[in-house]
């Protein structure tokens, strides 16, 4: 497993914990309002489709979602949201992409950019380390629902082009344009699956350890805990058992 997998492990486990803050609304309503800038219609709209489901997945009631979409659509008022990528380096070298959606950029760019610098990072210049990683659909199915060879052959039919164990789920990774096609497949299939999404997956892997591994979860989590962040993605590799016990 990569060290970004299992960091995306313990995220998942602590998604429950924003579930409970209100945290996760928020960044999903975001989403949806953002998403929903390209039309109104999830069964037209792939990306807004696949944010409804994570928020009908964490039980946001219906009528928050209709609204975030009506505000993204400009049926309502306060949709005015922008979408930003800021790039950086963490402790020990390890990139960073950090995806925002903001009502002021100016001071989410100073924000994100003191972030860094407190937690032994820096921020650099668009496309800096934007190269180093690909953007892929990952598409989660826990691992007693299906074997390797069921979920292999699914999958692949369907336009993935990846499938690794994370933990005790698989995870299956295809390219952008055929993420709803793998969601479909696997729905077909009655294989129940969890936090679809289209992201960023590193090409190669930073090993660290000591205290630069610390330092660069700290500097993830402090990220992740910004308001406007929606979603924080790293080239780092942990091994497994100081990852745990730092996490």
């Amino acid at each position: 497993m990569s060290g970004h997998s299992k960091w995306a492990t313990i995220k998942h486990k602590k998604a429950a914990l924003d579930a409970k803050r209100g945290k996760m609304f928020t960044r999903l309503i975001k989403e949806i309002t953002i998403a929903a800038r390209h039309g109104g219609d999830p069964d037209g709209n792939p990306r807004l489709r696949t944010a409804i489901l994570a928020a009908k997945a964490v039980s946001m009631p219906a009528d928050n979602i209709k609204k975030a979409v009506m505000r993204g659509t400009g049926e309502l008022e306060g949709g005015q949201i922008e979408e930003v990528m800021f790039e950086g380096y963490g402790p020990g070298g390890a990139a960073v992409l950090v995806n925002v959606a903001t009502d002021n950029r100016n001071r989410t760019v100073s924000e994100i950019r003191h972030v860094f610098s407190k937690n032994g990072g820096n921020m650099g210049e668009q496309g800096s380390v934007a190269w180093m990683f690909e953007r892929k659909s990952q598409i989660y199915v826990p691992g007693d629902k299906a074997t390797e060879d069921q979920l292999m052959g699914i999958v692949l039919d369907a336009g993935a082009d990846d499938l690794r164990q994370d933990g005790e789920r698989w995870e299956i990774l295809s390219p952008p344009d055929a993420h709803e096609a793998v969601l479909k497949a696997l729905e077909t299939n009655g294989l129940p699956h969890e936090d679809p999404s289209i992201g960023y997956v590193p090409k190669n892997l930073v090993k660290l350890e000591g205290k630069s591994a610390a330092g660069m979860l700290k500097l993830s989590e402090a990220l992740e805990e910004h308001d406007d962040v929606q979603n924080v993605y790293s080239n780092f590799d942990i091994d497994e058992k100081e990852l745990e016990a730092l996490a």
